[in-house]
């Protein structure tokens, strides 16, 4: 009996190389379908010899997207971005790309189609990001009614951009960022926490509910293989939700630092992004602003992770394994004690 082939898009990104391993522990051939060839290389190991192979694809070129589907079973579509630089634009990749990959796979006969979205994907949205990400999702059930669109909230695992990024800093400044917060403390008199209270961070900034890579991609898993997913979205998130002020708090504890929790307000965010922007890879945009004003949490009506069948990994049990080059040295730890 022959092999389920899968064609993945973007597979040799963040999430892909998770897919992908899961895949192959299933016995699936794998085309991991991506510009660099050179750059998906790594993979190969995670299978038997011949079992995933990297092909050149570009989302834009119609020809080379239709060669990476044609005969395949199934494909899943990661291609994202963060911000745009160059001529790769939200346009291009999460509209016009999710388009041409829907289309391929409707006329090559494939049985099966996820494509990855985010929380947050709005037509509505003031965030280019989020517009176009709908724009996707609206096309892609238009030229494949039976695909599958899955929206995660932020995603952490051992090779994310968050918890990184603010755990290194977390070795160089005083200082760590709340996002969100008021523009002016709030000070109370006499209230239950003393006598005179200011409080910088109100509600804590924006509300994420961060998800463990493996979870997503054992939810992509599960929508392959599951018919009743066909056709449906599903917002998928960890089993907390966190403040922003509660998600640094969290980092700090798994990485044993101390530091003060700087509250940042939405202005004075948009401001320092501005400037990030003229950096080749921008830590911050104006468009992912925007994207922060919003809290990145799991809608009360939307089908979830667990209509997949897949349980949330709880963050405390992750982080403290990638996060650990992170932590003071034991010796600083017991001068300090």
């Amino acid at each position: 009996m022959d092999r389920m082939t899968v064609t993945v898009f973007g597979g040799s990104g963040f999430v892909g190389r998770h897919l992908v391993r899961r895949l192959a522990a299933d016995g699936k051939v794998i085309r991991v379908a991506v510009r660099d060839i050179e750059a998906a290389n790594y993979l190969r190991p995670m299978g038997d010899v011949g079992q995933i192979v990297p092909i050149a694809a570009d989302l834009g070129d119609n020809k080379s997207v239709a060669a990476a589907v044609e005969g395949a079973d199934s494909v899943v579509n990661l291609v994202g971005l963060l911000y745009e630089s160059g001529s790769q634009n939200f346009e291009k990749i999460h509209k016009l790309g999710a388009t041409n990959v829907a289309k391929a796979s409707a006329d090559a006969g494939v049985l099966k189609l996820v494509q990855l979205s985010a929380i947050g994907a709005s037509r509505s949205s003031f965030s280019a990001y989020a517009r176009t990400k709908a724009a996707g999702e609206k096309n892609v059930k238009k030229a494949f009614p039976g695909a599958t669109v899955i929206r995660p909230s932020i995603i952490f695992g051992p090779e994310d951009n968050f918890f990184n990024l603010f755990a290194g800093i977390s070795r160089l400044s005083p200082l760590i960022p709340v996002f969100g917060c008021p523009s002016f403390p709030r000070i109370n008199i006499f209230s239950d926490k003393g006598p005179l209270n200011i409080d910088f961070y109100g509600e804590g900034g924006t509300k994420f509910q961060p998800i463990y890579v493996g979870d997503v991609a054992d939810a992509i898993v599960a929508a392959l293989e599951s018919e009743e997913a066909n056709g449906n979205i599903y917002e998928i998130g960890g089993p907390k939700i966190y403040t922003s002020k509660e998600m640094m708090e969290l980092l700090l504890s798994t990485i044993g630092r101390k530091r003060i929790l700087a509250p940042i307000p939405f202005w004075y965010l948009n401001l320092i992004a501005y400037f990030m922007e003229f950096l080749p890879k921008p830590m911050l945009t104006r468009d992912q602003v925007m994207l922060l004003r919003r809290d990145n949490v799991v809608g009360s009506r939307s089908k979830k992770l667990h209509d997949l069948g897949v349980s949330a990994t709880p963050a405390e049990a992750i982080l403290p394994a990638y996060l650990a080059r992170f932590r003071r040295p034991r010796s600083a730890m017991l001068e300090t004690s």
